[in-house]
């Protein structure tokens, strides 16, 4: 049986490579596992040779120690990789498939399931509603930044690629259909892009970035993004967006009608989440800045995308409230503008088959949008640490050696 080596979560601000069981298609206990979800059978699922997996800014969350997250939880939601065994009830997927698996974990038969709302599957989660690997709260489901990883409902959840070799041509941009693009792009659908949109992307990390790039496929006229780290600024002009650098401009409306004319955007999307901070000199954590900033510069009338991460457990909040996601929103506001909110996790299985077709067939840049840049497994540790301090790169770890 192979070894298998994975990214763990050690303590806050330390996370360390070490040996981890080889996976089979059973939930077995562990840090973070659910007891009731302990002993799960899973013959429908696949072991996956994992070919790429992608650090991201939820993950950073629990590494900064802004979650309850355990001591020894693998982490990792991102993740394409390669069939090499599948379970008895496994029908459709065979060995040698190359697969792009959602974050979401979905059984594909409830209820939510079935009504396409895979972000809330009803029963891979006891805890609540939704499910995701290597995550805080999320069922216990065994994190993907590792050599071989267990994923279960493979039928329903699997993307397959349709050309195993045209695929890993264009590896680097297909890696981001587990979570980012879909992410960033159910941002922008659910903000109500559409030709001829302005647009506001709050944050210019991977997921705002994917938002950015997302919205100019839509057909926005204009997409401005703001944040307050000029490097990611810096990148998100290197593919035609506007930028705001909200480290020196605390007045985003005023920035905005400069750009537009207007102090005002048909539709904003939140990619920041709640570690957000206020705007301009001398800004410190303010976990509510974004979304009442996206109420003020959003038109009567238009909708707010936020797929930024909040929680309901945040251990270094700034005060009593934010510890439990209770924030002071400014909802008065986005009811006198008769705003719409859309929140919560992405249903990946929405949007990724036509995200792939867009790759494949030469429509979408998103590994060039998002600067992706390849690391061996060894030096997933370094690079947490340097996307803590903000460089403008999505890390996308490469197990095996695969990607050339």
């Amino acid at each position: 049986m192979p070894e298998n080596r994975a990214v763990v979560y050690k303590e806050p601000g330390k996370v360390a490579v070490e040996d981890i069981s080889y996976p089979d298609l059973v939930l077995r206990d562990g840090p973070g596992v659910n007891p009731l979800n302990v002993g799960r059978k899973c013959q429908h699922g696949v072991i996956l040779k994992v070919v790429s997996t992608n650090i991201c800014g939820s993950d950073q969350h629990m590494v900064r120690g802004r979650t309850t997250a355990p001591s020894g939880l693998v982490l990792g939601h991102e993740i394409t990789g390669e069939v090499i065994d599948v379970g008895r009830d496994v029908e459709f997927i065979k060995k040698g498939d190359l697969v792009s698996v959602p974050f979401n974990i979905a059984c594909g038969r409830c209820r939510n399931c079935k009504e396409r709302n895979t972000n809330v599957c009803l029963n891979v989660n006891p805890d609540r509603p939704g499910s995701a690997y290597g995550y805080v709260d999320m069922g216990g489901w065994v994190g993907g930044q590792s050599e071989y990883v267990m994923v279960p409902y493979a039928d329903f959840q699997l993307l397959k690629f349709p050309d195993k070799e045209q695929a890993m041509e264009k590896i680097l941009d297909l890696t981001m259909l587990s979570d980012i693009f879909p992410t960033g792009y159910h941002g922008a659908v659910s903000a109500g892009v559409r030709p001829g949109s302005t647009v506001y992307v709050a944050g210019a990390g991977p997921v705002g970035l994917a938002a950015a790039h997302s919205a100019q496929l839509l057909g926005a006229a204009v997409v401005i993004v703001g944040d307050l780290n000029v490097e990611r600024l810096a990148q998100a002009r290197s593919f035609g967006c506007e930028t705001i650098d909200l480290s020196v401009h605390s007045n985003l409306a005023e920035q905005i009608e400069q750009t537009l004319g207007i102090p005002e955007v048909d539709s904003a999307v939140d990619c920041v989440g709640f570690e957000a901070h206020g705007h301009g000199q001398g800004h410190s954590e303010a976990p509510a800045t974004v979304l009442n900033s996206i109420m003020e510069v959003t038109r009567p009338g238009g909708k707010l995308g936020i797929p930024g991460l909040y929680v309901t457990g945040d251990p270094g909040a700034v005060d009593t409230d934010a510890k439990i996601g209770t924030l002071k929103v400014r909802f008065g506001l986005g009811w006198a503008k008769s705003h719409t909110f859309f929140t919560g996790q992405t249903p990946v299985m929405q949007y990724h088959r036509d995200l792939m077709m867009a790759i494949l067939n030469g429509k979408a840049q998103i590994a060039k949008a998002v600067n992706a840049t390849v690391i061996s497994l060894e030096e997933a540790p370094r690079a947490y640490a340097d996307f803590d301090r903000g460089v403008s790169r999505k890390f996308v770890i490469d197990p095996h050696g695969l990607i050339h």
